[in-house]
């Protein structure tokens, strides 16, 4: 059997990445993400969600595989699935596999995706039996014809990895999502490099940023930021993805610059907690001076809850109201009523640190969100840089890699893409989903 590619999500997408490889009598997954888009034309949480896995199997959120699925009588057919990074785009519907098939990811993303389990409900993300088999820049792992070498790149999780994978016909090297204007570009430009050198027959790159790029940075992050919390002097909201540990390292040095503290949700606690056992990461310490937790009141807190509360250093909304210009408060859209009893005085302001609205539920979302900030008076800043790389940048990668094809997915421009790149080298081939391509 020839080497072959298939695509079963992140095509015409941004995210819900499955692609299956297959070499000989080798077959592997990279990644098993959940498409948003596909999922949003069905479902609108919390007032209508899937039932069952056989609802997914029926509108096409899972592809019909055979030997995947634990709810399914039959034997395994897949020799392991590797996972880029903990982002539910990309990992989600792991949930789904049978647990005798090997999870392949980094340390980092097996911390995160067990902490995410651990706070959440539903049988989407139940993750639970799963044996993940952990690896960091460096290892190789062997299987049968394929060996596959995980090498770290910078994205907006910590712990994201693209993989180079050798097979009886050559190198095929998936991106998974990564950038070079974070925090760690040489991871990167290493993992560019180490693609070059394997002279790959194919490589699958993302191509989410073919519309809307935006030329900034991290550490520019922090400085826009620090400004707009200067000069506010009342409460500063801050919205931004609790698994972003960059961006969460922004604004705690935003606060710290600006003799604040950085009030965090318990969530966000709880994860930063699981990931400060991992001294590679450098993550700030929750008993910091300039950490709070934030916690709001209900009747009944889940062990989690009760678990990361312990650790000290926690403040509700009665409390934030009285030492509003000494807080930059992490919330989400779901928070936003605790302004109630918060009541931000004149002069505060809202920070959005996330993704523009990208699809029908969020634009709802965001002008509920604009209703909340017009009624307490909070002017709205957008201070935010892409986890994703950037069409020019991604375009020199490329040319540096000198793949024989390239086949973009996570984008929703494919066709943009492929002429953008039409004077590489390479040929670019926009797949189908659910077409086998020989390589």
């Amino acid at each position: 059997m020839k080497t072959t590619l298939t695509f079963y999500g992140g095509i015409n997408e941004v995210g819900g990445n499955k692609v299956l490889l297959k070499d000989r009598d080798v077959k592997i997954l990279l990644d098993f993400g959940m498409s948003f888009a596909l999922r949003s034309q069905y479902y609108s949480a919390p007032f209508l969600s899937p039932r069952n896995e056989k609802e997914l199997l029926e509108l096409g959120l899972l592809p019909r595989l055979k030997g995947v699925y634990e709810f399914e009588d039959s034997e395994p057919e897949i020799d392991g699935i590797f996972v880029s990074h903990s982002h539910m785009d990309h990992a989600a519907y792991i949930s789904f596999l049978k647990r005798s098939i090997p999870v392949y990811c980094g340390e980092t993303t097996a911390t995160i995706l067990g902490a995410l389990n651990e706070m959440r409900t539903g049988f989407e993300y139940n993750i639970d039996g799963i044996k993940f088999k952990t690896f960091r820049t460096g290892d190789k792992i062997k299987l049968e014809s394929m060996e596959i070498e995980p090498v770290h790149v910078d994205h907006s999780v910590p712990g994201a990895y693209g993989f180079i994978i050798h097979t009886s016909s050559g190198a095929v090297v998936y991106t998974g999502d990564f950038r070079s204007h974070g925090t760690k570009p040489e991871l990167t430009e290493d993992f560019i490099q180490r693609a070059k050198e394997a002279k790959p027959i194919a490589i699958i790159p993302e191509g989410t940023n073919m519309t809307g790029a935006h030329v900034s940075s991290e550490p520019e992050v922090v400085e826009k930021v620090s400004r707009i919390v200067r000069q506010a002097s009342g409460l500063v909201l801050a919205d931004f993805a609790r698994v972003d540990i960059d961006r969460l390292r922004s604004f705690y040095q935003a606060a710290k610059r600006n003799g604040r503290h950085l009030a965090i949700t318990l969530r966000q606690a709880y994860l930063l907690n699981r990931l400060s056992r991992d001294p590679h990461l450098e993550v700030p310490n929750l008993k910091d001076k300039n950490m709070l937790i934030f916690q709001k009141a209900k009747k009944r807190y889940y062990g989690w809850e009760q678990e990361v509360s312990k650790i000290g250093n926690l403040v509700d909304s009665s409390e934030v109201a009285q030492m509003q210009d000494e807080v930059i408060l992490a919330t989400s859209f779901y928070d936003l009523g605790e302004l109630v009893e918060i009541k931000p005085d004149p002069g505060s302001c809202y920070i959005l640190s996330a993704s523009e609205p990208i699809n029908e539920e969020m634009e709802i979302d965001f002008n509920k969100l604009i209703k909340w900030l017009e009624h307490y008076g909070l002017p709205q800043y957008h201070v935010h840089v892409s986890g994703h790389i950037m069409p020019l940048q991604l375009k020199e990668a490329l040319k540096t890699v000198k793949p024989k094809k390239i086949f973009p997915i996570h984008g929703e421009h494919p066709e943009l893409f492929g002429k953008f790149m039409k004077d590489l080298d390479s040929e670019v081939l926009i797949a189908e989903k659910g077409k086998e391509y020989k390589i």
